[in-house]
């Protein structure tokens, strides 16, 4: 699979971003917003991470056919193969830092595989069953992409990666009802049948919890990755005072004031 030759070497945009940084700030706001709390050394890691990670979550809605979206998300496979077995990259914007970053902080291949598993579900329209389904799906989609992020930023530490896991499921868990709206317009739905918002909210906000629980123990420079958890924390305190309907305007209206919690969080060192 080929790409366009618009796109095939790294550069660029206006305020001086990276081509990962201006992509990751286009289409994954939040995560864009949480990287620029890292330190600046390994902030262009996160990016590769955060723009892989779009490039692929984005799949679905870019193709008609499931074919086509499994012919793009294979490209993407032997992208990560070639990185790990040290050949040549393909010369592509985010392809060449992804690789880097894969070579220059040692990350986990495993992670990237439950990635890309995850997105080809996203091809299957049905919704997931009951909770423990879409628990999985949240873990497989987002909190993989946590873990990455913090081995990027050097934290290895076991309470670390624990509170990674739980705060990638609780913001995959909001994630799922903030996007309830988008999917309802293209007739897709990601939420179990017969499971309702507030059921939802209430695990998340377990896994919030549990992500807290031994805050001490993590390390200052693994925070970044773990901010996620102030803007899941967020919507759903929105979404409580909406009556749990992700489909009411005081549910759906971004929050004007995110990188100045996302700010305030890092300044006292919380998640």
């Amino acid at each position: 699979m080929t790409r366009g030759t618009a796109e095939a070497t790294p550069r660029s945009d206006r305020r001086g971003l990276s081509a990962t940084a201006a992509l990751v700030r286009r289409y994954d706001r939040d995560r864009f917003q949480t990287a620029l709390f890292a330190p600046a050394a390994r902030r262009e890691a996160l990016f590769a991470l955060y723009a892989f990670n779009s490039e692929i979550a984005r799949v679905r809605e870019r193709v008609r056919e499931p074919m086509l979206g499994r012919i793009r998300l294979q490209w993407w496979r032997e992208v990560i193969a070639a990185a790990y077995a040290g050949t040549t990259p393909r010369q592509h914007e985010v392809v060449l830092p992804l690789t880097a970053a894969i070579r220059d902080r040692s990350l986990s291949r495993a992670h990237f595989d439950r990635l890309i598993d995850a997105r080809e579900r996203d091809l299957n329209d049905a919704p997931p069953q009951d909770m423990a389904a879409l628990e999985d799906y949240a873990e497989a989609s987002s909190a993989a992409l946590v873990q990455l992020a913090l081995e990027a930023l050097g934290a290895r530490e076991p309470a670390a990666h624990e509170a990674g896991r739980a705060v990638g499921i609780a913001y995959a868990l909001a994630g799922v009802m903030r996007a309830a709206p988008f999917d309802a317009r293209f007739g897709r739905a990601r939420l179990p049948p017969r499971l309702a918002a507030a059921e939802i909210a209430a695990c998340a906000a377990q896994y919030l919890a549990q992500a807290r629980r031994d805050r001490r123990a993590i390390p200052r420079h693994a925070l970044a990755a773990l901010l996620p958890a102030i803007v899941a924390e967020n919507y759903l305190f929105r979404l409580r005072r909406a009556g749990f309907d992700p489909f009411a305007a005081a549910a759906r209206r971004p929050d004007p004031l995110q990188v100045w919690r996302l700010a305030a969080a890092a300044l006292i060192a919380r998640f």
